[in-house]
């Protein structure tokens, strides 16, 4: 394996276009790449961490089987910004993506491009949401101009935002009807996609983003047999769940199947942190929710299966994030720096495979809506207010629930961790403002976050569609 690495490493240093035009030869032994996200599961919705009435055998057995990350972060609290730092190894507010419903500008490089553009074929599949839309999920239309095939997937079957039961999904442009779980769709259709390319010798790179648990809440009343006694939104969203993590034991019985499950990575992982008004509680005993930069509102469940490299089961505390998926896949597949746009907010992690990474090498930092929170190892600093501000301070090695602030009884470290954060928003800003791109400044015509509605493409399906619970609310007469 590392030889084949080395080999490839030096090809790909000549740069990733270059890749486009080059076969893919016979002994060919990267992996294949699968990442894996819910949409709104908070970090206390496992079985593995004794969440009161939901299981997920699956998602257990895969937390044995490889290294389950148990400080690992969202890009930000709220969805398409993690999405946007997946996609690129940077934070959301570098890429345009500053909340939800923004679209990820052209400009940026993006993993499926660089893995594409490397020899990989390259599929999306589920929740797409950064292409400007905003309102529940509706198949991404074929002429979208920021649509999947725009940043590197070969194939995709992606709608614009959440979505459930019997989902009306977008294969390319061309809109299909399906029946049953939402969850286990998508991912039946991904591995029609593995399957095709592992037939035929070719490494993939497949996207599965997932609508649930995300409201509105529809599960199958055989999945929500165990939550009896808990409200409707709560017996929905969990039975959600429950099939999702059903998803994730077909997804890697089929790779067992195919046979390629020991060269294959497959990375799970949710985009922000629980919902509140849920019981039981979605985050675990942490602070905050979805939206929020406590704890509840950034930590997410985190596992990385990979069983041709890691052979036995890790627990990380090595705070990572979603940032880091990009540059831990470079190094692993052996993209060369050019496929990066700079500067990179997260860090290669193949030092937690093999135990070489202790402690994070620099701090992970959020920036949303008016706040901004920087995490270096044990501490974090928050700095809230969009006039006055205000800090707090927490060791989270202590104080998980950041219930006790360090901010006034430690200066000395209060001070240090806020010339770092001060470094970050100038460097942030500096990205906002285009520099990061060849261009110097963002490029005119990035579209505006608007309302699916306002999209002419969909209104002659306003009426079929009326019915569906996910848009009954939103077409009214």
């Amino acid at each position: 394996m590392c030889l084949v690495l080395n080999r490839m490493a030096s090809v790909l240093a000549l740069g990733c276009l270059v890749l486009t035009a080059l076969p893919l030869e016979a002994d060919d032994s990267r992996p294949n790449i699968i990442l894996v996200m819910a949409d709104d599961q908070g970090w206390g919705e496992t079985g593995y961490y004794g969440h009161p009435v939901l299981k997920t055998p699956n998602l257990d057995a895969m937390s044995r089987a490889g290294i389950r990350f148990d400080r690992y972060y969202a890009g930000a609290p709220v969805c398409s910004p993690t999405r946007a730092a997946v996609l690129t190894g940077r934070t959301n507010n570098r890429t345009g993506v500053q909340s939800h419903g923004y679209a990820l500008r052209l400009q940026e490089k993006t993993l499926s491009a660089a893995l594409q553009a490397a020899g990989y074929a390259t599929g999306h599949f589920g929740k797409w949401h950064l292409n400007g839309l905003r309102g529940p999920g509706v198949p991404v239309l074929a002429d979208d101009d920021h649509n999947p095939g725009i940043f590197g997937f070969d194939q995709w079957l992606s709608v614009t935002n959440f979505f459930d039961r019997n989902p009306v999904l977008s294969r390319q442009g061309a809109f299909e009807e399906f029946q049953g779980d939402s969850s286990e769709i998508v991912v039946a259709e991904a591995l029609k996609f593995i399957e095709h390319n592992s037939s035929s010798g070719k490494p993939s790179f497949t996207v599965i983003w997932y609508g649930t648990p995300h409201s509105p809440f529809v599960a199958a009343e055989e999945d929500m047999r165990d939550f009896a006694g808990l409200d409707p939104a709560s017996r929905n969203h969990y039975g959600e769940l429950v099939a999702m993590d059903r998803s994730i034991g077909q997804l890697r019985k089929r790779l067992k199947d195919l046979g390629i499950a020991e060269n294959t990575l497959v990375w799970f992982t949710s985009d922000n942190g629980g919902l509140p008004n849920i019981t039981p509680s979605t985050v675990g005993g942490l602070r905050g929710f979805k939206g929020s930069v406590y704890e509840g509102g950034l930590r997410v469940p985190a596992i990385l299966e990979w069983p041709g490299r890691i052979h036995t089961s890790m627990i990380c505390n090595v705070p990572a994030c979603a940032m880091d998926i990009f540059p831990t896949l470079s190094a692993i597949v052996g993209l060369p720096d050019e496929c990066h746009l700079h500067p990179l907010d997260g860090i290669d992690l193949t030092g937690v495979i093999d135990g070489t990474l202790t402690r994070r090498p620099q701090p992970i930092v959020f920036n949303y809506s008016g706040s901004t929170a920087l995490t270096d190892n044990e501490f974090k600093l928050i700095e809230a207010g969009r006039t006055e501000k205000h800090y707090e301070l927490y060791d989270l090695s202590k104080d998980a629930q950041e219930e006790n602030n360090l901010y006034l009884s430690q200066p000395d470290l209060a001070d240090k961790m806020l010339g770092m954060m001060r470094d970050f928003q100038l460097s942030l800003q500096a990205s906002i403002d285009g520099r990061d791109y060849v261009e110097q400044q963002v490029n005119v015509g990035e579209p505006e976050p608007r309302s699916w509605r306002e999209v002419e493409g969909y209104r002659p399906f306003f009426e079929q569609w009326r019915a569906r619970p996910e848009y009954k609310s939103y077409l009214k007469d």
